[in-house]
Parts: structure tokens; C-alpha cells; sequence
């Protein structure tokens, strides 16, 4: 539990009365590689803080292609926020990449908490910002960069992830072949 304290409390201090009423919503979970954390239909009900691991969201189309949206490493935030929020079904899928290990919190217990501990309710806004202007940030970069400076990037933001994953999982992320991800690792060895 002290790491998901640590992670609260670098992105907005708790009170420690907050924090003894906020750690009891939390229980472990283990996800082995391949296992889903929310599928796509299901209505969310609770989120996680990953200790350990890596889990991809993403979409899946009618035809069953996918593509991923965003990577999770450990000390993030993970679980359908929309569906959260708006207690619709999630259309977004999350995967365990690698086993994971997860905190789950349920999240109507959370927001019970909202009207006792004004600073949790700054927690939860400030994590819903980053999360905001990291989702913009990257609709811009799929848009408007070259696929060999979204590689860079997503290189810079994710150094630990090339060796961990499928090359197929990086290019579907990045919005390219895996052959086209192949040529540009070429390049990028070349110069």
C-alpha cells in the first residue's frame, strides 16, 4: 500500500485521516500475461493502481482488428474511466501484457469518501487532468508527427517496453505496420 500513498501523495498530499480511510478500499489482485483487467460491454465498477506489470488498452473493431491506445506501466492508474464515470458500458479493452500485479479500489466507495475529504477530491480531479492532457497530447502526435518521431517518443516515454512486448503491439500503437516499424528501426540503426 505505501506505493500507491507515495504515488497519491507526489501528485496531491493526502491527510492521514484520508489516507486510513482510503487504503481499506483497496484489495490486491493478480493478473496473469493474457488475462483482461475490463473487457469491452462490461459496465466498470472498480479501477487499479498497477504495483507491477504492463497492460495495453485498446480497441476492437467489428472485424475483430485491434488497436492499441495506450500502454500502462507500473505506478499508473488503470480501468475504464468513461464507463466509470458515466456508468455505460466500457468500450475499451485493457490486457495484462505481462503478469501483473494490481491494487483494486471500488470506485462508488471512493466517491462516498468525496464529501468527508475535500483533498481526495483534489486527488482525483489532478489525476483526471494528467490523464486529460496526456489523451490530447497524444491525438496530436498520432496526427500531426512523422511515424519515426511518434517511434522516438514513444521510445523516450516507454524505454522499457522494447524488449517486453510484441513489435506487433508497438506498431499498432503507433499507428503503423509492423513492417513499417521494422524499417524505421532499420533507420534508426543505420544513422
Amino acid at each position: 500500500m505505501q506505493q500507491l500513498q507515495l504515488y497519491f501523495n507526489a501528485i496531491s498530499p493526502l491527510k492521514e485521516s484520508t489516507w486510513q480511510a482510503l487504503k481499506n478500499i483497496f484489495r490486491e489482485q493478480y493478473l496473469k500475461k493474457g488475462a483482461y483487467f475490463i473487457e469491452e460491454g462490461i459496465i466498470a465498477k472498480e479501477f487499479g493502481f498497477l504495483k507491477e506489470g504492463v497492460i495495453r488498452a485498446f480497441y476492437r473493431t467489428d472485424e475483430g482488428v485491434e488497436y492499441n491506445k495506450h500502454f500502462f506501466t507500473k505506478n499508473n492508474m488503470v480501468g475504464g474511466y468513461s464507463s466509470l464515470v458515466t456508468k455505460l458500458p466500457n468500450t475499451i479493452c485493457q490486457q495484462a501484457l505481462t503478469d501483473c500485479h494490481i491494487l483494486i479500489g471500488d470506485y462508488q466507495k471512493i466517491i462516498d469518501l468525496l464529501d468527508e475529504h475535500q483533498d481526495l477530491e483534489r486527488l482525483l480531479r489532478k489525476i483526471a487532468e494528467h490523464y486529460f492532457v496526456a489523451k490530447e497530447k497524444r491525438e496530436v502526435e498520432i496526427v500531426l508527427l512523422e511515424a519515426n518521431k511518434r517511434y522516438a517518443i514513444f521510445q523516450k516515454e516507454y524505454p522499457q517496453l522494447e524488449n517486453l512486448i510484441p513489435q506487433y503491439h508497438i506498431a499498432s500503437y503507433l499507428g503503423i505496420t509492423p513492417t513499417q516499424l521494422s524499417r524505421i528501426r532499420k533507420q534508426n540503426r543505420q544513422t
